[in-house]
């Protein structure tokens, strides 16, 4: 649910859990001394710390992360009745500050920034937003697949991007712009094997019942696209200022969010008997609230799952796993949710894969490209070789 803003730092991993002080690597007899116990310590199992610096157990752990959320989410929305929407995610936002306050009284988590009534006004407007994007979000999702929607939500993107270039002369390469021309062809090609399998031949009632719920689907994430555009941008500019860090972003967007929804579900969504019956059915209640619960313990779950994954690897290959990660949540609503498999779902499915490939590439390409064009020395002025002057 919460967004959270994350430096891009790159780390090496150690090969080895020890270092031996006063070791020469070509020394070989030590090297032979201590080969015994590396190689037997391979058969024993990993420690924590042998897992918490594990790049692969991170790249799983954020793809399971990100799977589980997704399919849960569109459980959870996809009753035929389901229409308590505010209370949902204000029930995510509620849980997550109840685990992130416990979290903080262990001592897992090391500082989190007091709760202030200045940083409380100056951040009210984001989580404002954000409220407008997870709502649309989970509006998208109820009324259309996990593919489509998934395959949707890379024009967020495209919409980010421009943002950039308009907000702060940000640039889009050109094969950015072959990755988001990938990304509309595949958002048209999902529309149009959606629309057809909806009219299957046929102008029925059940058929055109099928193009309305497509059309609200289409429109709320029409909705989401600009809200999760205007959300990011904004997220940008004012957590510089704010000086906030991955808890304290975390903490602020939930803590302020839970009026906001508490208030928005007691006004629009109907709370009287008949109707919670209808959300939350005899025979699925009970799976319905472990779903509620596990949403909002999924959210901090993928945040650390984030800053995990960067810190073990780099941020090129978390944005790839990304990119990577499109695939499997897609088939993932093919699997649990009998979404149609036709040729133009596959085809959609792959050209939003290779998309999401195709930007990550670009991505890497242009950060690899401005470190290369900054000068580290200027020989030409005072002829040192240690100069570390950089033009801006």
């Amino acid at each position: 649910m919460a967004q959270r803003t994350i430096e891009d730092t790159e780390q090496g991993i150690p090969l080895r859990g020890n270092s031996f002080d006063g070791e020469e690597e070509g020394d070989s007899l030590v090297g032979r001394a201590r080969a015994s116990p590396q190689r037997s310590s391979l058969l024993q199992p990993l420690s924590i710390a042998d897992i918490n610096n594990n790049a692969p157990v991170s790249v799983l752990a954020y793809c399971m992360a990100s799977i589980s959320m997704t399919v849960v989410n569109k459980y959870v929305v996809s009753g035929a009745s389901w229409n308590l929407t505010f209370f949902y995610l204000a029930a995510q936002a509620i849980i997550c500050i109840a685990v992130i306050t416990m979290c903080k009284q262990a001592g897992m988590i090391k500082s989190l920034t007091p709760v202030t009534l200045d940083k409380s006004k100056k951040w009210f407007p984001i989580s404002f937003l954000l409220v407008g994007m997870i709502y649309t979000s989970t509006k998208a999702l109820q009324y259309l697949s996990v593919p489509v929607y998934t395959i949707f939500k890379n024009l967020t993107i495209i919409a980010i991007a421009y943002g950039e270039v308009f907000l702060w002369g940000g640039e889009v390469t050109r094969m950015a712009t072959v990755a988001f021309s990938l990304m509309v062809l595949s958002s048209v090609v999902a529309a149009w094997a959606d629309i057809r399998n909806a009219l299957a031949g046929n102008m029925d009632d059940d058929s055109k019942d099928a193009i309305a719920i497509l059309n609200t689907g289409y429109m709320w994430m029409a909705l989401n696209v600009v809200c999760t555009a205007t959300y990011t941008l904004s997220l940008r500019k004012v957590i510089k200022k704010m000086d906030f860090k991955d808890w304290d972003t975390m903490y602020y967007n939930n803590l302020l969010t839970i009026p906001i929804l508490i208030v928005a579900s007691l006004l629009t969504e109907d709370w009287g008997y008949n109707n919670l019956v209808k959300n939350f059915p005899e025979e699925q209640r009970d799976r319905i609230c472990v779903g509620i619960v596990y949403s909002g313990l999924a959210t901090i779950f993928i945040s650390y799952c984030s800053a995990w994954c960067i810190r073990v690897t780099s941020s090129t290959t978390y944005s790839m796993v990304g990119a990577l990660n499109k695939l499997p949540i897609a088939i993932s609503g093919l699997i649990f949710f009998s979404a149609p498999v036709t040729i133009g779902s596959v085809s959609a499915i792959a050209l939003g894969f290779v998309s999401g490939i195709v930007y990550a590439f670009a991505k890497k390409w242009e950060t690899d490209a401005k470190k290369e064009s900054l000068p580290t020395e200027d020989d030409d002025n005072n002829g040192s070789s240690n100069s570390n002057s950089v033009r801006p």
